[in-house]
């Protein structure tokens, strides 16, 4: 299941085919680590460094990225929505320092440029962040596209935004940041879309999204930005082992509008989805927005499956699994966040709280809250909750039991929804059969339309789907940069698993009510879930890091509810 969001669009082949169907006067440059930067950047004289292609490269110019490794890079030039700049990485891209342009410490930095396109590049070991997005206040950057890039063991965050609106930040894996989050959307940004990423083990939160009103002042029409992130979309997320430093697996400050759909945290040690304010008092809090189709399922001593407070009002809260082993529980809800609250159709356990009181769930009932929500041990819902298989068992009492909500065309998995006699709980749609990819969003920006469409290529690395595919994101890389350890990619498992700790969900279901959906390649892998060490080094998985990053013009502020 994990596998099938991780498409690369770069492919090997396309160094052979060439980009077909460009705009006119638009160029396709070459990056070789054997090139030289002396030349015209050809397929047969490539250049040698990104940060020659990030100086020259134009609008419709595509950037395609030859497999090596490098430094980094900034992208300084703008691109157009009809025309953006494409850096294409082919597989076996790495990344593994800043560039000589980049001041922030950011390996991968897109600053002050708009309709830019990163894709295929893994990404670790950089001081802050593995990709980075910045704009400035008044002229935010706009129509960034980060996909199909592995970021990890990075500094701070594997992919990190500031004023930047129009993101569309999708099929990346990010995982063992060491100091903060896997993805962080922060300052106003309008209209990001953060979908069909992979985040795990992460110090903090998995994703964040911090319109940093605390740096805005008291006055909403600051011209240094509005202090508040809308109409952002957050979908179809695998996201877990995050959290041992606080904050949540979702973590939300000053959202409002937004959709938060399908998505599946598991493990986390902090909040699942966690709605707060991060100005003065409850002016900014995470309101009017829509919780809906979410699998939670908390690690023990995690936090409450979903919080909200400081404010955050008239939020809605439909068809989710809230599960949460240990003393917490589904929903803990302040007072002030209580007006305008509808909480319904949810898998929940016995324990709910108003950020002060814990309450049974018959208490809970009695403020008029899940009327039609019901207990359900994970055993009775889950295919294998023990092997963080999430999809629902035949007779699971999450199927059927939800309530009609009209942006849930598809679940997870892609299926249509609803099947049977309705809606079911949570992120996963029993018998759903494949169907239409799931949508953007209810007003979605396109942050880089292609009139020069991708070419159609021969696809040597997603085969042709069998019945009983073994899985990984993309072939393991191992990336060797000094002084680290190397780490290997994490794949998602295969059916035959060769550890038992935290397992990835298997794509075969045991569900009698829903056939096996196979929508990945067959792929083989042999993997730990840690990184392999070497034999000559001394590792610790969280090194210390001194959390003095080099200021940006606005610095970003990161506070933990």
């Amino acid at each position: 299941m994990i596998a099938r969001r991780f498409r690369f669009g770069v492919l090997a082949s396309l160094i052979w085919l060439g980009v077909a169907g460009r705009v006119a006067s638009a160029a396709t440059y070459y990056v070789s680590p054997s090139g030289n930067d002396g030349s015209v950047g050809s397929m047969l004289a490539p250049w040698q460094t990104l940060q020659k292609a990030g100086d020259v490269a134009a609008a419709g110019d595509d950037v395609i990225v030859l497999a090596g490794t490098y430094r980094g890079f900034r992208a300084r030039n703008s691109g157009t929505a009809l025309a953006p700049i494409r850096f294409l990485a082919v597989p076996g891209v790495i990344v593994t320092s800043p560039g000589v342009a980049n001041a922030n410490s950011d390996n991968i930095w897109v600053r002050d440029a708009d309709y830019v396109v990163i894709d295929g590049f893994e990404s670790h070991h950089a001081p802050r962040a593995g990709v980075a997005v910045q704009g400035e206040p008044e002229t935010n950057a706009t129509g960034v596209v980060i996909r199909n890039c592995f970021c990890h063991d990075n500094g701070r965050w594997g992919i990190f935004t500031g004023f930047a609106r129009d993101l569309l930040i999708e099929d990346n894996e990010t995982s063992f940041s060491v100091a903060e989050h896997g993805i962080y959307v922060s300052n106003s940004g309008d209209r990001p879309i953060v979908r069909r990423n992979h985040v795990h083990d992460n110090h903090a939160a998995g994703i964040q999204l911090n319109a940093d009103p605390a740096q805005q002042g008291p006055d909403p029409t600051d011209p240094q930005g509005d202090g508040i992130i809308n109409d952002a979309l957050v979908e179809a997320n695998v996201i877990h082992d995050n959290g041992v430093g606080g904050a949540a697996a979702i973590n939300l400050a000053s959202v409002r509008t937004s959709l938060i759909r399908n998505n599946l945290l598991y493990n986390n040690h902090a909040s699942g989805i966690a709605g707060w304010d991060d100005g003065d008092g409850n002016e900014w809090g995470t309101r009017d927005n829509r919780f809906v189709g979410n699998t939670i399922v908390q690690a023990s001593n995690g936090r409450f499956a979903i919080g909200l407070k400081d404010g955050s009002i008239n939020n809605q809260v439909l068809n989710n699994i809230l599960i949460h082993p240990g003393a917490r529980g589904s929903l803990e809800v302040d007072p002030s966040s209580q007006p305008g609250l509808q909480s319904d159709y949810n898998v929940v356990v016995n324990v709910f709280s108003d950020d002060s009181t814990f309450y049974s769930f018959a208490a809970w009932q009695g403020f008029g809250f899940d009327a039609h929500s019901f207990i359900a041990a994970p055993a009775a819902v889950f295919v294998n909750a023990a092997a963080d298989d999430y999809h629902l068992a035949s007779g699971s009492p999450a199927i059927d039991a939800g309530t009609p909500v009209d942006v849930l065309p598809n679940d997870l998995d892609g299926g249509v929804r609803p099947q049977g006699l309705g809606f079911d709980i949570g992120a996963y749609e029993a018998d759903g059969a494949p169907g239409t990819p799931v949508p953007s969003a209810t007003a979605t920006p396109t942050p880089s339309p292609t009139p020069r469409p991708t070419p159609s290529l021969t696809p040597t690395r997603r085969p042709s789907n069998t019945a009983t595919p073994t899985l990984t994101r993309r072939p393991t890389v191992t990336a060797t940069a000094s002084p680290s350890a190397t780490r290997t990619r994490t794949p998602s498992l295969t059916p035959t698993r060769t550890f038992t700790r935290r397992p990835t969900i298997t794509p075969t279901r045991t569900s009698a009510r829903r056939p096996t959906l196979t929508r990945t390649p067959t792929r083989t892998a042999t993997f730990t879930r840690r990184p392999t060490r070497t034999p000559t080094r001394t590792f610790t998985q969280r090194p210390t890091i001194t959390r003095t990053p080099t200021p940006t013009r606005r610095p970003t502020r990161t506070v933990t509810p």
